[in-house]
């Protein structure tokens, strides 16, 4: 299903406990609100505002969950926006959004950072996500191992012909340094062998998962990445082998749970603190059923 990434201004509120900093994000401990005892309700007297910023891969879920906690939560206003992780991350440090959206852990120095400035990351795992490689539909190419995807984004393959395909130029296309996707890509796919490796200068380095998917469902010849729940018809997702002995396996709900797909990742909530009060509160029905429900339905994955 096709989603659209425009940015969604959603209202809600959460009330940060600043706690002190350690060497790394950390992982609070969260429990899933039961449906029967503690989930939202439209009477519910929870009042206030949050900013949220940060990864375009889940700008649209967290405008869904937002959407859905406030009319459940009348008094409850959120406002998201995306942009990439990196934005999402450098808004947390300098304290202008509350919770930071993002597609791939932070990094020691993004940490190191945050320290300076006394801010304590603590990342809140709400989802899992397969990063889909796509083509045009038109493109015979049905998969890839991923020695040969890193070697069409360093520049090392730049023809469909040394693939099987057409004799025409693949078109790369890119996330910007922005993305959490991006960065996930490189360290996964790019410098899985060499760590030294990066993009290639033939790269064509775009905003938003939706500028990569509309140029390769315009483009024949284009090859991009984008997390799952963005896939469409108007792209083809290629299979990915782990190596050439290995299977090929599509992006899927099963695949990425049972670790059978060989790009997928985590999607985190990141706050300054332990989540405590109203974030607490939004946090845990995002975990349970009904949160839960909603990352099923814009296809990502449920969190085990």
């Amino acid at each position: 299903m096709k989603r659209n990434l425009s940015i969604l201004a959603i209202p809600l509120v959460i009330i940060l406990l600043l706690t002190s900093c350690s060497s790394g994000p950390s992982t609070p401990t969260i429990s899933p609100t039961s449906t029967s005892s503690s989930s939202p309700t439209a009477t519910s007297s929870l009042s206030g505002t949050i900013v949220v910023k940060g990864s375009d891969t889940m700008v649209n879920l967290a405008g869904v969950w937002a959407e859905t906690y406030q009319s459940k939560n009348p008094g409850v206003q959120i406002t998201v926006s995306g942009g990439g992780s990196g934005i999402g991350i450098a808004a947390l440090i300098d304290g202008t959004t509350d919770v930071c959206d993002n597609s791939r852990p932070w990094t020691q120095e993004e940490v190191d950072k945050a320290k300076i400035k006394g801010v304590n990351p603590v990342e809140t795992k709400v989802a899992l996500d397969g990063v889909a490689v796509v083509v045009n539909p038109q493109n015979p190419i049905n998969e890839l191992t991923l020695e040969q995807l890193a070697a069409i984004f360093v520049g090392n393959i730049v023809n469909w012909k040394e693939l099987g395909g057409a004799d025409a130029q693949i078109v790369v296309l890119s996330r910007d340094s922005n993305s959490g996707t991006h960065v996930f890509f490189k360290e996964h796919v790019l410098q899985a062998k060499d760590k030294k490796a990066e993009y290639g200068k033939q790269v064509q380095f775009l905003p938003t998962s939706q500028s990569i998917a509309d140029e390769v469902a315009r483009n024949p010849n284009a090859i991009g990445y984008y997390g799952m729940g963005y896939l469409s018809l108007e792209q083809k997702d290629v299979a990915i082998k782990k190596d050439s002995s290995s299977p090929a396996v599509k992006p899927s709900a099963q695949t990425v749970k049972d670790g059978t797909y060989p790009i997928a990742r985590p999607l985190f909530c990141t706050t300054n603190g332990q989540p405590s009060g109203v974030i607490a509160e939004y946090l845990n029905w995002i975990l349970g059923p009904e949160g839960q429900r909603i990352v099923g339905e814009l296809e990502f994955v449920t969190i085990p």
